[in-house]
Formats: structure tokens, C-alpha cells, sequence
């Protein structure tokens, strides 16, 4: 019970921080004036390249994405994980 807790605020946390980030962009994008790349919105995510003396137009929010990538990851890991627990010891 208590890693299932674990989990899923975990899992919870994890996709609490990527959506900020990807809230953050979206609401950012439509304010920006050049980007490089196909999409608009993990440019200001993740940011790009700058070339020369051009202003760099992004949030550079990739490490905290990736950091609630990798919590939902692995809170997900986690509560599959009990619920295969939970499946085996049902079987016996």
C-alpha cells in the first residue's frame, strides 16, 4: 500500500511539472518573434542554438521537462509494478 502512495504522487508530481512546462510554453509561444525548428512550442521549451548575435527567444525549460518525464516514468514503473505484485499474490 505504501509504495502504491509512492507511486502515484510520484506519477502525479511528475506529470504536474511536465504540464507547467508545457503550459508555460504555450503560453509563451505566441509572444515569441523568431524560432528555429518545426514547432514553435518545444523551441520555447527547449530552446535552440543561438547563431551570432541573434536574441535567443525561449524559456530553456528542458531540464525541469525532462525531470517530470522521468518522475512519471518512473512513478508509472511503480504502480505497474504493485499491480503485478498484487496480480501474483491474488493467483496463490
Amino acid at each position: 500500500m505504501k509504495r502504491t502512495l509512492i507511486g502515484g504522487f510520484v506519477m502525479l508530481g511528475g506529470l504536474f511539472i511536465t504540464m507547467t512546462m508545457i503550459i508555460a510554453g504555450a503560453i509563451y509561444a505566441p509572444h515569441m518573434t523568431s524560432w528555429s525548428g518545426k514547432s514553435k512550442l518545444w523551441y520555447a521549451v527547449f530552446g535552440g542554438r543561438q547563431y551570432g548575435d541573434e536574441n535567443v527567444d525561449s524559456l530553456f525549460l528542458g531540464f525541469p521537462f525532462i525531470l517530470g518525464v522521468t518522475l512519471t516514468i518512473g512513478g508509472l514503473v511503480i504502480l505497474c509494478f504493485e499491480y503485478y505484485e498484487t496480480i501474483e499474490k491474488n493467483k496463490e
